[in-house]
């Protein structure tokens, strides 16, 4: 199907799907809801990017230079169907056949009628729209309370850019090396000395002072005296909500005798923990760039966007929220945080990259050097520095953790190395990634002498017991089982594949169990994956025939099911003579390695303590070890008589 037909189909089978609706310039507009100008929906249309509105609730993964897939958020799916075409305004899902524009996504999402649909838009978009109320009068969306709010902006900002008044902040501005550009793009202002500037204009203008008040842009004295300014000689810097409206400030003062940083407290339209500042200005370069970096404050922003990063966001000086990582995470699953280099800044980026990665995000952390932040490190060392040395050298979030407990210790002490190296072991026990994990294991072998079978066995061991303690309500026999598995899982040597593949490949095929079975029997490696084959064996041992469906209605330990349903739904792929050869080579040498190791790293010892004699003792010991070593020779007995 050519992409044309594709979209057409798509578009004319919501069509007739919906037969009160009609089409004109590519807008779906019910007939029995043309109140709104036609001209009004479509610049709402134009204006709402359906890649920006559908991104708000369903994660994108750009698959061309137009189109976006995902997960469908009209049915239940584990592999996307769900595909969304920037170029064409149009979304469809493959799996349940959902299909249409940016307005009519709003309308089947959100499961709202066309007006209040519209009404969304408008206000994402920054569109003022009439609406027809009940009587038959009409209403502007949006509340006067955000009216007021933006009015604020438009004044601090006119202030700071285009009068004498403002001329010190701007001068104050320009020293910080803030450039003109930045301060139009993020919009930044200039709150007068004279504590009385806005509230007469708010009150010129008729807005409700007590509702002013309520969003925190003054204050009314109890004696009755005038309302007076809540912010006072500060750059003003607005805070908008993930569309892009303003909803409170942050003011950083131009004296020294306030607050450095005076933010608007919490009201009916601003929930500090659950916005990004810069959010709406960064979402296109996130998704670009496939990550987001983020920072402590909004001038870490606008002096990054400086130095080139445009996919900054910032937490406003807050622990980060689940509901915070859940709009990155929206936009990529990648973030790099930058956070100021002292002790706080540190213990707030490794808080926040353990929230980020309960939400899904790989994280990288920037090493921040001590007592600077991220503005003062751009204006000292300059954009490219930056950019190399803390942007492209973020580091693991284990490796930072790592560089920060080492500074804690003095590893030349004994007692200090045993603490550092169980440390490290129980962190690492959290990381999912096997060869992240095989990395800093290795770097603990090499750095201590300590044997990499060693390193894993008490790895292990502190899995087993971080896990009985925090999961104390399992059945031991359950939680024994699942603890191996898992940790195994987390740990996938070549052997654990092999293994893996073995079981798959048995469960399909009795010849290949029997295959199997001549070769290695029951010694797998991993306690389940022995326990699935002694199983099999019995289940072809009377009389089943092949398939995982079957062996697992037949498999009568209820936990070992999910550990076969996954190995069943794995990908294995085309299974050679030398494919299975090399699986079993790994799982019958696996301890033959093991032990290769454990004598390597003795012998790197004794050669350490000038010991010769244990060193050539060992050496030999290896190379009668290696000789050992099974060949990759063997091949399944019914595939040899086909050759």
């Amino acid at each position: 199907m050519s992409y044309f037909s594709f979209w057409g189909q798509a578009f004319f089978g919501y069509f007739s799907y919906h037969h009160s609706i009609y089409v004109k310039n590519a807008v779906v507009i019910p007939l029995a809801q043309k109140s709104i100008p036609e001209e009004k929906v479509e610049k709402i249309r134009r204006q709402a990017d359906i890649v920006d509105i559908i991104g708000e609730s369903v994660q994108l993964q750009k698959k061309g230079e137009y189109r976006y897939a995902g997960l469908c958020p009209f049915h239940d799916e584990n592999t996307p169907s769900f595909s969304v075409s920037q170029d064409r305004q149009l979304y469809y899902c493959f799996g349940c056949g959902a299909a249409g524009n940016v307005i009519t996504f709003v309308m089947e999402h959100e499961q709202v009628p066309f007006l209040e649909a519209i009404a969304k838009l408008a206000e994402k978009t920054n569109i003022d729209v009439e609406l027809p109320a009940s009587d038959g009068s009409t209403t502007k969306s949006g509340s006067s309370m955000k009216e007021g709010i933006a009015l604020a902006s438009r004044f601090y900002h006119h202030l700071l850019m285009h009068t004498e008044q403002g001329r010190e902040a701007y001068e104050y501005a320009r020293h910080r090396e803030v450039s003109e550009e930045a301060l139009r793009r993020f919009q930044i202002g200039f709150a007068p000395r004279e504590r009385e500037a806005l509230s007469l204009l708010l009150k010129n203008r008729d807005f409700d002072l007590r509702e002013m008040e309520q969003a925190d842009l003054l204050q009314i004295p109890e004696d009755g005296h005038s309302p007076f300014d809540r912010f006072s000689n500060r750059l003003i810097f607005p805070i908008w909500d993930q569309n892009g409206k303003v909803i409170a400030f942050g003011g950083r003062a131009l004296d020294e005798q306030s607050a450095k940083y005076l933010n608007t407290r919490e009201t009916p339209v601003f929930k500090k923990n659950e916005v990004l500042y810069g959010y709406h200005l960064a979402r296109a370069a996130i998704r670009k760039q496939n990550f987001a970096v983020l920072f402590e404050g909004y001038m870490d922003v606008v002096s990054a966007w400086m130095a080139g990063v445009e996919n900054g966001v910032a937490t406003l000086g807050t622990s980060l929220t689940s509901g915070q990582a859940n709009l990155i995470q929206r936009l990529s699953n990648h973030v790099t945080i930058c956070y100021d280099g002292d002790a706080a800044g540190q213990k707030a980026a490794i808080k926040n990259a353990e929230t980020l990665e309960e939400n899904g995000c790989q994280v990288k952390i920037a090493p921040m050097p001590a007592n600077k932040d991220p503005d003062d490190y751009i204006r000292e060392e300059g954009p490219s520095a930056f950019m190399t040395n803390m942007i492209e050298s973020a580091q693991s979030v284990i490796s930072f953790k790592m560089s920060a407990y080492r500074k804690e210790k003095n590893l030349k002490r004994e007692g200090d190395r045993q603490a550092y190296i169980e440390w490290v072991l129980e962190e690492l026990t959290t990381v999912r990634s096997p060869v992240e994990r095989e990395f800093y294991l290795k770097q603990l072998a090499d750095e201590f002498s300590v044997s990499m079978e060693a390193l894993k066995q008490e790895q292990y061991r502190i899995y087993q017991r971080v896990r009985r303690k925090n999961a104390s309500q399992i059945e031991p026999l359950q939680e024994k089982r699942s603890d191996s598995i898992s940790f195994q899982k987390n740990l996938p040597p070549a052997f654990h594949n092999a293994e893996r593949a073995l079981i798959q490949m048995m469960m399909e095929d009795k010849e290949w169990a029997e295959d199997v079975k001549r070769e290695i029997g029951g010694n797998f490696n991993v306690d389940e994956y022995a326990a699935i084959a002694a199983f099999l064996y019995a289940y072809y041992g009377e009389g089943y025939p092949a398939g995982s469906a079957g062996f697992l209605d037949y498999l009568p330990d209820q936990t070992l099911v999910p550990i076969a349903t996954e190995i069943a739904m794995q990908s294995v792929g085309e299974i050679t003579p030398e494919v299975f050869a090399d699986y079993i080579y790994q799982v019958k040498n696996y301890p033959s390695w093991v032990e290769i190791e454990q004598k390597e790293n003795a012998q790197k010892e004794a050669e350490r303590k000038n010991d010769a004699e244990t060193a050539l003792k060992l050496g030999q010991e290896i190379i009668a070890l290696r000789k050992n070593l099974g060949h990759k020779t063997m091949r399944p007995r019914h595939l040899r008589a086909n050759l």
